[in-house]
Parts: C-alpha cells; sequence; structure tokens
C-alpha cells in the first residue's frame, strides 16, 4: 500500500519537474526571439543612421563650398562680420529674364504714352475742347511719371521692384479703366493723366533700376536691350491704337490698353531681388542649425526608442512596437527617407515629457553657430539692398569708361555704395535742412545745392528746353498730318516711323558713346541741334514722304536724348552726383513735359496752323543743344577756382 503510494507520488513529481523543464525551454526560447528582435531592431536603427551618414557629409561639402565661396576664405568671425550688404550683380543668369521683363515694360507703358497723338483728334471730337486743352491730358501722363520719380525711388528702395512694379500696373490700369466714364476732359486729368501717370511712374523706375542691379560689365548692352522696348512700342501701338478706335470707338480702345497695362504685373513679377552675401550666409547658417536640430531630434529618439523597447517587451507588450495605435512620422529633411516610430499613447506621453531637455540640448550644441548669426545680424540693421543703394544704378553706359572700375573694383564698389538713411553730409544739403524729415532717398534726389554747381545749373537749362519739345511731334505729328489731307491710318503709321528710327537711334548713339575716341558731349549736343531743326523745317514738309523723312530724323536723333543723358552728368559731375543730378533732372523734365504740348497746342489754336507751334518746339531743341557747346567754357573756368579731386576723376569726371 505504502509503495504504490510512493510510486503514485514519484510520478507526480516527475510529471511536475517536466513541466518546469518546459516552462524553462519556452522562457529561453521567448528569451531568444526578444533578443533576435532587439538585434533587428539594432539593425533597423544603425541602417538608418548609416543612410544619413551618407547624405549628410554630401551636405556638409555643398556648405562648406558656399561658406567658402561667400566669406572668400575668411576664417574669423570678425571677416565675416565685414560681409558686404551690397547684392552683386550676377552680370547674366536671371538677369536676362529682367531684361526681357524691362523689355516689355516699356513697349505696353512707352507705347501707350507716345501714341496719344492717334486719340487726339477723338477725344477734340468727343468733348469739344481745343489743341491745347485736349494736349494738356496728353503731357501729363508723361509728366507725372517723370514727377513720380522721387516717390517711385523711395518705394523701390523699401519695398523693391517687384512689389512697387505691380502695384504701379494696377494702379495705371485702373485709372484707364476709370476714364472710360469720364463726362469730361476735367475727369480725364484725373483719371487717364494724373492716375495712369503715378501707375506708370511706379511702373518706369523698377525697370530702368533693376537692369542695372543685375548687370555690371554687360550693363551697357543689357539696359540697351531694354530700353529699345520703347521705340518698339511706339512702333506697334500707333497703327494698333489706330485699328482699336476704328474697331471699337475711343472708349473700347482705352479699355484694351488697361488690359495691356496690367500685364506689365506679370513683369513686376519676374523682377527677383538680388540676396547680397551677408543673407546669403545668414542663409547657410540658419540651414546648417535646422540640419543640427534635425539630427539631434533623431539622435534622441533613436535612443528613447532603444530605452523604452525593453520595457515593453518584458511587460507583454511586444505586440504593441508592430501594431500601430498612434504613428509618428519625422522627414529627414533633404535626406530623401522617412523615419516611423510607433508608440501607444501612454509611451508618446513619455516621449513629450522630455522635449524640453532636447531643446535644452539642442541650444547648448548650437550655440556657435548662433552666436555667428548674431554676428551677421548685427550689421544687417544696414543692410543695403535697395536698388539705389549703388550711386551707379542710373549710368547707362559701359563701366569700363570709370576709371576706378577698372582699376581697383573692390574701392570702387565701396565708393558707388551708400547707406540708406545716411547721407554724406546731411549740414551741408540745403533740401535736409528745409526738409529733414524726407526719406533719405529724396533727400538725396532733390539736393537742390547741386544748382550752385554753374555746370550742372547750364545743363538742366538745355534739358529743360530739349524736355518742352521732345513729347510735342509725338502727339500732333499725325493731327498734322490730316491737316495735309493724309488719311488718319496713314498719319498715325509716321509715329511708327518715329517709334522705329528711336530704337536705331538708341542702340547706334549707345554704341557710339561707349568709343574713347568720342567726345560725348559734343556728339549730345550735335544730335540735339540737328534734331531740333529739322523739327522746326517741319513747316516746309507738305507731303507724307517728306513727313516721314522729317519723322525718321526726329526720332533717330532724339535717341541721343535718352541715351546719353546719364554718361554725360557722369561725364560732367563724376559718379557720386549722379543720383542727386538725375533726381533732379527728373523734375525738371516733368515740368517741363507738362508745359510743352500746351503751348504748342495753344499756338495752333490762335494761329490754326502748326507751322509756328513745331518752329517754336523745334527752335528750343536746338538752342538746348547749342547752349551747350558752351559747357567746357564754363568748365575750365569753375576748376580753375576749385579745382578736381583725384577722386572724381576715378569716378568718371572728365577733365
Amino acid at each position: 500500500m505504502t509503495s504504490k503510494t510512493f510510486t503514485r507520488d514519484s510520478c507526480y513529481d516527475r510529471d511536475a519537474k517536466n513541466m518546469e523543464l518546459e516552462d524553462v525551454n519556452k522562457q529561453s526560447k521567448e528569451q531568444e526571439e526578444l533578443k533576435i528582435d532587439d538585434d533587428d531592431d539594432d539593425d533597423n536603427l544603425n541602417q538608418n543612421a548609416q543612410n544619413v551618414t551618407q547624405v549628410d557629409p554630401l551636405l556638409d561639402n555643398d556648405e562648406k563650398e558656399e561658406e567658402s565661396r561667400l566669406t572668400n576664405g575668411r576664417q574669423s568671425h570678425d571677416d565675416l562680420g565685414m560681409l558686404s550688404d551690397v547684392p552683386i550683380p550676377p552680370d547674366g543668369g536671371w538677369g536676362w529674364m529682367i531684361v526681357l521683363a524691362s523689355f516689355f515694360i516699356h513697349v505696353v507703358a512707352d507705347g501707350v504714352v507716345y501714341s496719344f497723338g492717334v486719340f487726339l483728334p477723338e477725344f477734340i471730337d468727343q468733348f469739344g475742347g481745343g489743341r491745347a486743352d485736349t494736349s494738356l491730358l496728353g503731357s501729363l501722363l508723361p509728366g507725372i511719371t517723370l514727377l513720380t520719380g522721387p516717390v517711385s525711388s523711395v518705394l523701390t528702395n523699401k519695398y523693391g521692384c517687384r512689389a512697387v512694379t505691380i502695384s504701379g500696373a494696377f494702379v495705371a490700369s485702373l485709372g484707364f479703366v476709370i476714364s472710360i466714364f469720364a463726362p469730361n476732359m476735367i475727369f480725364l486729368y484725373f483719371s487717364f493723366g494724373i492716375i495712369s501717370g503715378f501707375g506708370l511712374g511706379l511702373i518706369y523706375l523698377p525697370a530702368i533700376v533693376s537692369v542695372g542691379f543685375y548687370f555690371e560689365k554687360k550693363r551697357a548692352f543689357a539696359t540697351g536691350m531694354a530700353v529699345c522696348g520703347s521705340g518698339f512700342g511706339t512702333f506697334v501701338f500707333a497703327p494698333f491704337s489706330r485699328y482699336l478706335i476704328d474697331e471699337y470707338s475711343w472708349k473700347g480702345a482705352v479699355l484694351i490698353q488697361a488690359g495691356l497695362l496690367l500685364n506689365c504685373a506679370v513683369c513686376g513679377a519676374l523682377m527677383r531681388p538680388l540676396e547680397s552675401p551677408r543673407d546669403k550666409y545668414e542663409k547657410l547658417l540658419k540651414h546648417r542649425k535646422e540640419k543640427q536640430d534635425r539630427d539631434i531630434e533623431a539622435k534622441n529618439n533613436r535612443k528613447e526608442s532603444d530605452q523604452q523597447q525593453p520595457f515593453l517587451k518584458k511587460k507583454g507588450y511586444k505586440k504593441c512596437l508592430k501594431s500601430p495605435s498612434i504613428t509618428v512620422t519625422s522627414s529627414h529633411g533633404s535626406v530623401n527617407m522617412l523615419q516611423e516610430a510607433r508608440f501607444t499613447e501612454e509611451d508618446l506621453t513619455k516621449v513629450v515629457k522630455k522635449d524640453a531637455a532636447k531643446a535644452r540640448s539642442a541650444d547648448l550644441s548650437l550655440r556657435p553657430a548662433r552666436s555667428q548669426l548674431g554676428i551677421v545680424s548685427s550689421h544687417s540693421q544696414h543692410s543695403l539692398h535697395g536698388p539705389l543703394s549703388r550711386k551707379d544704378i542710373f549710368y547707362s553706359a559701359s563701366l569700363v569708361n570709370i576709371p576706378m572700375y577698372t582699376s581697383n573694383h573692390s574701392l570702387y564698389v565701396t565708393s558707388v555704395t551708400s547707406i540708406p538713411g545716411i547721407l554724406r553730409d546731411d549740414t551741408d544739403t540745403a533740401s535736409s535742412a528745409v526738409c529733414p524729415s524726407l526719406p533719405p532717398e529724396v533727400r538725396e534726389m532733390l539736393d537742390f545745392s547741386l544748382l550752385k554747381d554753374k555746370v550742372f545749373l547750364l545743363f538742366v537749362i538745355s534739358n529743360f528746353f530739349t524736355s518742352v519739345g521732345f513729347n510735342t511731334p509725338f502727339i500732333f505729328f499725325p493731327d498734322r498730318a490730316m491737316q495735309e489731307g493724309i488719311k488718319k491710318y496713314e498719319a498715325s503709321f509716321l509715329l511708327s516711323i518715329i517709334g522705329i528710327a528711336n530704337t536705331i537711334g538708341r542702340v547706334v548713339f549707345g554704341y557710339i558713346a561707349d568709343l574713347k575716341c568720342v567726345n560725348r558731349l559734343y556728339l549730345y549736343n550735335s544730335a540735339l541741334t540737328v534734331c531740333g531743326l529739322a523739327t522746326a523745317l517741319n513747316v516746309l514738309c507738305t507731303t507724307y514722304p517728306l513727313l516721314a523723312i522729317d519723322a525718321a530724323v526726329f526720332g533717330l536723333l532724339i535717341g541721343a536724348y535718352v541715351t546719353m543723358t546719364s554718361p554725360i552728368l557722369v561725364d560732367l559731375l563724376g559718379l557720386d552726383k549722379l543720383t542727386n543730378s538725375f533726381g533732379l533732372l527728373l523734375l525738371f523734365q516733368g515740368l517741363a513735359t507738362l508745359m510743352g504740348p500746351p503751348i504748342a497746342g495753344g499756338v495752333f489754336d490762335e494761329t490754326q496752323s502748326y507751322g509756328a507751334s513745331f518752329g517754336i518746339v523745334g527752335s528750343m531743341i536746338a538752342v538746348s543743344g547749342i547752349m551747350l557747346f558752351f559747357i567746357p567754357c564754363v568748365q575750365r573756368h569753375v576748376q580753375k577756382k576749385k579745382g578736381m579731386s583725384q577722386m572724381d576723376v576715378d569716378l568718371g569726371k572728365k577733365i
């Protein structure tokens, strides 16, 4: 009995031991599986890390090359703080798109302005005014455009060429749209003349300076290509406007032109601003900081995952790692790879609680990079990003003509760079003493103390006379032809002849003016003198061929006036005073443009003949050229009294 009981108990003990052995084996297998899973997870993490390290060195090399290019090999932070605030013209690249945009802006804007003569008879018939009253409308459009120059310069320097051009396109188009509802000529003065003229002024200046901002060595060629759009636009828009008037009346033609002006906003959108070396370096540091942030975050995520996996597996949450309840996806920036980590809400909470610690760790590790960024940013308050920060921005000729540009380019860049808000000497300028609250760009452009310079004063008077006669043929040539019995369409084509001849004249005179063997002042004077004589002799042209020849001569020779003005200013005053002198010229040109056509129109209303009108404006253009032949005598007299510094000579002033 006892033996049987013992045997039965022994069986029970043996079965228990076997069960224990099975449990031990089972646990061993589970541990091995866990170990294999851990090894797989570690391999995945290591593989991801290898993928990152395989790409990051390439990025680092690119960054190093970019940094070396921007800093020119500077090593210390102090040297890096000396990075230029002035954007470097690329002399190509996207600059050719800027040239294309500027060309089309000149085509549309100047095409609309200079084809006004086609609308003159229509407005006279519609509103019953005389030539003087109606021509004032045609003079307001270009006159307000020129007078808007200082305002446009401030806005361009502050907001950039792109924003100002787009805004100007909307304003000019709005003025044309409103004009179709005009009940009288006074309304048109406001809508067609002032509003649209202001909008065109916002378009015109950025179209000029944006090209100069992108080009240095090739500036003469690029600027010449851009401004040729003016003559081409006159060539196209004169017959096109005549066609629109015949098909849709003057209101329909003005409405279609409003739509064309609106397209200048598209051209303005192409005017991408240039970045200075300092801005590019700031972006480089910012990119480096962001990349370091991503690297630290990825590293901490891997550590967090390493710490959580053993805990979850021991607690029986192995399946939790594979069955997602919450998915967090992090992208590795420029690395084309996505890493996914799946956690439960409880585990994710633990990760979130450590964000503050990660941020503190990242801040400490990135302190050197932030210190560099701080150095750069401290200088950015005087950044020179505006186009008018360069004193040579209005110079349309080749910069090779400037001695300092070829002999010492780095010194040239420093010399022609000005800091917005800081004039050379505010106490020495009359304008800043009278209106110290004006923006610095306006104070520099409208510094009337420059009129004390006898050479510049003589040039201003000459330019004023030229501007009085410049727009008159554009407005009255078609009506003058119709007075001789020529049909409307053929009369409008005379403006096309002026336009295409003007395009040729700008190219030819621009090329000749860059030749070292040519005296630009004498070339300019001669062209204006002959142009004035040809205009005054218009009274002798009684047939269409003669009128066409007269129009061609006027268009060809007046091209010198447009192309050579800024180079002549540099020859007379030096590059340092170009912005000031050009700003004052815009003011006087605007006033003269407002006066010229109404004077000629008033003479016609009194005499009922265009002979006296063209004779007066032609004589003024001829006198403006003749009087400039005396400038060398005045220049020698001034130099005997005051002398001329070597800096003026190096910046283009002629002896």
